[in-house]
């Protein structure tokens, strides 16, 4: 499939969109209304979170039926239109899938648990529990009915892992990417993904909770290329990317290398642990800005070496702001937000902007665990009290690292719940959407520069085509990279600090022109003091 490298995606957490319902949750209808809006950002594809029925457990990652819509965004017709509009302001849709389990209310699972034989081999129905352990906490084993046996969840317990070794499993889900596909869908993110490859007989695995018994083994591949050859394989204008669990360069090079027929790219979320004390995430500690300039150049450069593609990102509707985590926001919220921006959209790799990154939105700052929804941070609370924190202690944790922070409601207006709903929003808004607002930022340095930065990917292939090399690594202020195509060459400083950095500017580059800044008056010369936050791109 040859891709097309110039796209870049948004991101839309429907439920936090836009409510036209004033039932507070956001709707289809809601996306359909902010179409023109994603058009004139410059957008090419908007990938949804799931929208199916499901009994919720996981934010709808539990899927209890994979071809329907859940009512309460709307209806079938609904999202056809969404579809349609889309295609009228050349945007395409990108559906959340989530094969490598599903809901136990599902009917594969409520048959098998009826005693169903040919739905049982669905699972992973054993005798006696491995001793792997749920990313949820506890054991990924849970008794199956009141038969005796046990069945596998990689995640909550009312998710249970399908088998795909089983040759049924794989037709059932093949049909249902040809369902969507069919709907005028172009585009696929595979949740979890690499985590499909189960062996035949589960066995104990005492490393890293049971993870390699289970991630990247080398039979997803050829699971992948079944189903690139069962549906989306034959649309060379399909866009897909697998979410990547704990995964590797290598594999990532082997999923995504156009000549293997797997998967269009793969996202991975190495740096974004670069602020976790000693892998931790429920921890709160300065980011270490040389683990992620080492991630991004190891990454870059092999990826681009060895032919595979990267999914760039730094939000997403499962992390904190990246503004709250990166950036003195008190000072320099709207540089932080357009270096960072830039950081990734002039890399090598497809671009990912989620909601409310192009207009600066920020961590909500609740006030008291009461206004926090997601179980995981609930959960979370609870242990940092038991492990001995103070009640203030574990809610600054809170505040720091909840997915809620990122799915607080759009803010499209300084009118109450920043115009998101006339009703009360299943979560409450930011406290900051008087002052960031799409329609305070629409003309502001974030949202035009985010516009620039879309274009220039689109006019320039050096941006979208060219190899990736790291530059400056001794740097300790600034992430550097160079692309390289055709005799052009492109060179982008970033700084990642609140205070002036000095650069020495290579000789090839001191005769370049300045592509793009975040600061006005940008000169060349052999050294250049970078200001705070600063991103200078120069093209030669």
């Amino acid at each position: 499939m040859a891709l097309d490298k110039t796209k870049v995606v948004y991101q839309i957490y429907p439920k936090s969109y836009k409510d036209t319902t004033g039932n507070g949750i956001g709707d289809f209808r809601g996306i359909i209304e902010k179409i023109p809006y994603l058009a004139d950002l410059g957008v090419d594809m908007v990938w949804l979170n799931p929208f199916y029925p499901s009994p919720q457990r996981d934010n709808g990652y539990d899927i209890s039926d994979y071809t329907a819509v859940n009512p309460v965004f709307g209806d079938m017709a609904d999202f056809e239109e969404m579809v349609r509009v889309g295609k009228e302001h050349k945007i395409d849709f990108m559906l959340d899938m989530v094969l490598n389990h599903c809901s136990t209310e599902h009917e594969w699972f409520q048959k098998a648990l009826a005693g169903d034989k040919y739905y049982q081999d669905f699972f992973f129905i054993q005798d006696q529990p491995t001793d792997w352990l749920s990313k949820f906490g506890g054991s990924a084993w849970a008794p199956f009915g009141d038969t005796g046996k046990y069945y596998l969840h990689l995640f909550d317990e009312t998710q249970a892992d399908l088998n795909w070794r089983n040759p049924n499993v794989r037709k059932e889900l093949f049909k249902v990417v040809n369902f969507w596909r069919n709907k005028g869908v172009k585009g696929f993110r595979f949740d979890v993904i690499n985590l499909i490859g189960k062996d035949e007989v589960l066995v104990d695995c005492p490393e890293n909770e049971g993870k390699p018994a289970y991630t990247d083994k080398p039979i997803v591949h050829d699971y992948l290329h079944m189903m690139n050859e069962a549906t989306f394989g034959s649309d060379e204008s399909f866009m897909t990317v697998g979410e990547m669990s704990s995964t590797t360069i290598d594999n990532c090079v082997l999923y995504s290398a156009p000549e293997r027929h797997e998967l269009s790219m793969a996202f991975n979320f190495h740096h974004l642990k670069v602020d976790y004390e000693e892998g931790q995430k429920w921890t709160i500690t300065p980011f270490d800005f040389e683990e992620l300039k080492r991630l991004y150049h190891t990454w870059g450069k092999e990826m681009s070496e060895r032919g595979g593609w990267s999914a760039l990102f730094w939000n997403n509707h499962d992390q904190p702001r990246a503004l709250n985590r990166f950036v003195d926001i008190k000072n320099f919220r709207n540089e932080g937000a357009t270096m960072l921006a830039a950081s990734i959209h002039l890399s090598r790799g497809t671009p990912y902007i989620y909601m409310g990154e192009e207009i600066g939105m920020i961590d909500p700052d609740y006030d008291s665990m009461a206004d926090y929804v997601d179980v995981e941070s609930i959960n979370a609370y609870q242990m940092l009290l038991d492990q001995g924190k103070s009640p203030e202690q574990a809610f600054k944790i809170i505040q720091a690292k909840s997915r809620d922070n990122s799915r607080t409601p759009m803010q499209w207006d300084a009118s109450l719940n920043a115009g998101f709903s006339t009703g009360t929003p299943w979560l409450k808004a930011g406290q900051s959407y008087k002052d960031i607002n799409v329609e305070k930022e629409m003309d502001g340095p974030i949202f035009t520069f985010y516009k620039k930065l879309i274009r220039l990917r689109k006019e320039m292939p050096i941006i979208s085509e060219g190899s990736y090399q790291p530059a400056l690594e001794d740097s300790q202020e600034v992430y550097a990279f160079e692309r390289h195509l055709d005799g052009q060459k492109l060179l982008v400083l970033n700084n990642f600090y609140g205070s002036e950095a000095e650069v020495a500017i290579p000789e090839e580059y001191q005769s370049g022109r300045v592509l793009l800044s975040n600061y006005e008056d940008a000169e060349l010369a052999e050294k250049v003091s970078l200001k705070p936050y600063q991103t200078l791109a120069i093209y030669k």
